[in-house]
């Protein structure tokens, strides 16, 4: 049980998760001053199901796992190799990306996926963001 005086004395020091401080940076427990609303960017749109019977059982800790929950459902036009990764790789340069694969990916093959002619599997997916976040 809480009383008033406990609430009160909380919220006192409650991070406001919406606003930033005058530099933009995310308010925290001490952050004083005028504050505004923070930018918000989206990086992905995922489309989920919720399996409305599993909610209650994350919510009440049974389940640990929000995986075991929802179900994700892809949208083509969405993934992540169309909307990031290919532009950004049409955009690097072809001999200098060829250098930092090391011989994982050949030229050739990054010319085809840069040509949208082929997908690289998993592992050389992850190579090829690591280096192109470079």
């Amino acid at each position: 049980m809480k009383t008033s005086g406990d609430v009160l004395e909380e919220y006192e020091y409650h991070p406001e998760a919406k606003c930033a401080d005058a530099n933009g940076k995310v308010c925290d427990r001490q952050t004083i001053g005028l504050l505004e609303r923070r930018h918000v960017w989206i990086d992905q749109i995922k489309y989920i199901g919720k399996e409305s019977n599993s909610l209650e059982e994350v919510e009440s800790g049974l389940e640990h796992s929000q995986e075991n929950v929802y179900t994700e459902y892809p949208d083509p036009r969405r993934d992540e190799w169309q909307t990031k990764i290919l532009p950004a790789l049409r955009e690097a340069e072809l001999n200098k990306l060829v250098r930092q694969c090391e011989g994982k990916i050949s030229r050739r093959a990054l010319i085809d996926m840069r040509a949208g002619r082929s997908k690289p599997h998993r592992k050389n997916r992850e190579l090829l963001k690591r280096i192109l976040n470079k």
